[in-house]
């Protein structure tokens, strides 16, 4: 990944912004990057008793079975990054968001799964 390189020379915000993202895998690290440094929406597309359980910090929840394209934070230099538990419903999601032209949409394709065996931060809290 292309981006992963540039994350670790300092020019994650660039890359990302100079990118064309419709699509684009986000690895955990970049995830993780783009979160702290407050440059990615992310963006949990399980259903709300799921997100309840465990998610991101920082994660807000639009649920698969009531997502809308307009509920997402409008487009910008920054991108949205969509999640789920293993990445099957944040495909649809994107392929939803891809056929209504949002260009600045990308997917996190190993979601909770990876996220919680890479031990990355998981709260309860809405």
């Amino acid at each position: 990944m292309r981006l992963a390189a540039l994350a670790f020379l300092g020019g994650f915000v660039p890359a990302l912004v100079g990118a064309a993202l419709a699509g684009e895998a986000f690895s955990f690290d970049q995830v993780r990057a783009g979160l702290n440094s407050n440059r990615i929406h992310l963006v949990d597309v399980r259903e709300a008793d799921e997100f309840a359980a465990g998610h991101v910090p920082g994660a807000v929840n639009l649920p698969l079975s009531t997502f809308k394209v307009e509920q997402l934070p409008p487009p910008s230099e920054i991108p949205v990054v969509l999640m789920c538990r293993s990445g099957r419903r944040a495909g649809e999601a994107l392929a939803i968001a891809e056929a209504a032209g949002r260009a600045d949409v990308g997917i996190y394709p190993g979601s909770m799964i990876e996220w919680t065996e890479k031990n990355g931060p998981v709260v309860t809290e809405p």
